[in-house]
């Protein structure tokens, strides 16, 4: 929380219906929400806003959520940000592992309902 600021959750995801799902739930929960559509745009959005929180889908557009995590960890200006990774597509444990690897805190397995995502970067937030 900065300056008595409800904590800011930086939401990435390419599909605008579920990202707008995200953002709502989460803004309906007490939290500030900034959205980005691809990995470029989050990159970017994380190193200006330095969210407390990110949310992100691994299966995104031009650059994956792997390798934007994998930047983000990079990055003095948000090595400290946690991450929460979401994924559906062909999940196995391998990609949990990896989701690791290049930095999340955390992995949701789609389908999921409002409540855990909410849960989850409330649990994440207060450990980071």
């Amino acid at each position: 929380m900065v300056d008595g600021q409800p904590p800011l959750v930086l939401v990435i995801e390419d599909d605008q219906s579920a990202r707008k799902m995200y953002a709502d739930t989460l803004a309906s929960n007490g939290f500030r929400v900034a959205e980005a559509h691809n990995g470029l745009q989050a990159l970017e959005k994380a190193q200006d806003l330095r969210p407390d929180v990110i949310v992100t889908d691994l299966g995104l557009p031009g650059i994956d959520g792997y390798e934007m995590c994998r930047r983000l960890q990079r990055d003095d200006r948000t090595r400290q940000v946690p991450i929460v990774a979401i994924t559906g597509r062909f999940f196995s444990s391998a990609d949990v592992a990896r989701a690791r690897r290049e930095g999340c805190r955390s992995v949701l397995i789609k389908p999921f309902v409002g409540d855990d995502l909410v849960a989850e970067v409330q649990r994440i937030w207060k450990q980071a």
